[in-house]
């Protein structure tokens, strides 16, 4: 038997050692499977010969839709928890780096609802909460803005 085996505490530092082990293996192992379930949204039941790269004026408008999430104020709820209009910005500009790097396309609609309204790993929706304005789904104000930018865009 080890000296320090019958110290007082050290089952229990083996038990929190255990634990905090077991809780960074369980953060890596949601990663990857957050990685996973996103490629598997985004990517279209087509072969690898018929996915497209993101078209430019695709790429400008997840651009800017996300940009205005990032200056809009808002707080974004995500998995429970609620996030700065900052942290959101960057949650989303992961998500769509992620699908960039994968050659995945689609459009700027097709962001918005396979990977931008809710959670690649729980499927619960985001939800967003805009000042003097009622809490809502992530997807419903993301459509709309995407309207409003196309607007803006057309009138220039």
């Amino acid at each position: 038997m080890s000296a320090s085996a019958g110290r007082p505490g050290h089952a229990r530092d083996i038990r929190e050692g255990a634990t905090a082990q077991l809780a960074s293996l369980l953060r890596h192992a949601r990663l990857a499977i957050a990685a996973v379930a996103l490629a598997l949204v985004l990517s279209p039941a087509a072969s690898a010969a018929d996915k497209a790269a993101i078209d430019p004026r695709t790429d400008g408008e997840i651009r800017a839709l996300v940009a205005a999430l990032g200056d809009s104020g808002c707080r974004f709820q995500r998995n429970g928890r609620w996030h700065d209009a900052a942290a959101a910005r960057d949650h989303l500009q992961r998500k769509y780096d992620y699908a960039r790097r994968r050659g995945l396309g689609g459009s700027t609609e097709d962001f918005i609802e396979q990977a931008a309204s809710h959670s690649s790993f729980t499927g619960r929706p985001y939800r967003i909460a805009c000042p003097g304005q009622a809490e809502r789904p992530a997807g419903e104000w993301l459509r709309e803005r995407l309207g409003r930018l196309r607007a803006d865009a057309g009138r220039r």
